[in-house]
């Protein structure tokens, strides 16, 4: 055996004893979880959920840390500068795809900047009004947005934010360009839907269903393919004839690039030990919502959903030509 071969053997079984012995001592220490979004949004309720959970199973506490701003961006580009050591990650849903075309200037790749944990949750959407709003179903209120597009106000939780996209999926749908009133999160757009100052919205469910339920607001249908369990009486949009609306807002976690395989494994197992959780499960009913299936919990699923979200709210960002920069 040569020098050189015996050196890079030496090399290899170092390695392999210092991936060893990470393995056997991840994690020591508390975990950080970066939610780009304001507290008390509906992806910081799937965070906070989750992280209790995984927690409990990894020994060690999961914090979650509220990094909002510019669409998710802001809290997923420093995700993306962490050190890559398994102790910093991000739960971000469909954001991460769709930044990759809103932002032109985005300062990291989203498939390049990140190793992948898995799905977390699709959280269906649901297109809602103030409760006084006029049209009494959806298909009346389809035509009512149609006649008076020009005088409708519908709000969002900014460029790039689910409420947002699902936006303008609607108004493709309907082909009617509503004036569109971004506001800086969730809760103040749900605020300004509440007062009446906002005639409608599309958000995920895990924001609306507590209004839906109180009747605060007046629903009209969910994006889902099949009806909801906890809303059962509430049409899909391909009942009420917009089959091209159907959208959800997937969730999963990622870390920075560069994370040990092992690290991401283990927080990988530990979401999925999370995800059977009976409670989880009920929580998630709660919300409208559902687990995502220990096959899909894993790093090479979420990679894929990333990389087929990404090609297809290419062409609909593109064509609507709205750009967050």
């Amino acid at each position: 055996m040569t020098l050189s071969v015996r050196f890079a053997a030496l090399a290899a079984a170092a390695s392999l004893a210092a991936n060893a012995a990470f393995a056997e001592g991840y994690p020591d220490r508390t975990i950080t979880m970066v939610v780009p979004f304001a507290a008390g949004g509906p992806t910081d309720t799937v965070g906070r959920l989750i992280a209790e959970k995984m927690s409990a199973d990894l020994g060690q506490q999961i914090i979650v840390e509220n990094v909002g701003g510019a669409g998710g961006t802001l809290g997923a580009g420093q995700v993306a500068e962490a050190e890559a050591d398994g102790y910093t990650i991000l739960l971000h849903h469909i954001g991460m795809a769709t930044s990759a075309t809103l932002y032109r200037n985005l300062a990291y790749q989203p498939l390049e900047a990140f190793e992948y944990v898995g799905l977390v949750t699709e959280v269906p959407m649901t297109i809602v009004a103030r409760a006084d709003f006029a049209p009494a179903d959806m298909a009346s209120m389809i035509a009512y947005v149609k006649e008076n597009a020009d005088t409708i106000t519908m709000a969002n939780a900014g460029i790039g934010a689910a409420s947002h996209l699902c936006g303008m999926l609607f108004m493709q749908a309907v082909e009617a360009p509503i004036v569109t009133v971004p506001y800086k999160g969730t809760g103040p757009a749900m605020t300004e839907l509440l007062g009446g100052q906002i005639d409608i919205m599309c958000d995920q469910s895990t924001n609306t269903a507590e209004q839906i339920k109180g009747g605060t607001i007046k629903a009209y249908a969910v994006t889902s393919p099949a009806r909801l369990d906890i809303f059962p009486d509430l049409p899909t949009v391909a009942e009420a004839g917009l089959p091209g609306v159907e959208v959800s807002i997937w969730h999963g976690i990622y870390a920075p690039k560069g994370t040990p395989v092992e690290a991401t494994e283990r927080l990988s197992a530990a979401l999925q030990v999370a995800l059977a959780d009976p409670e989880i499960a009920a929580k998630f009913a709660d919300l409208g919502t559902a687990p995502s299936s220990a096959a899909d919990a894993t790093p090479a699923a979420l990679k894929a959903k990333l990389e087929a979200e990404i090609a297809r709210w290419q062409p609909v960002i593109e064509a609507a030509g709205v750009y967050a920069d």
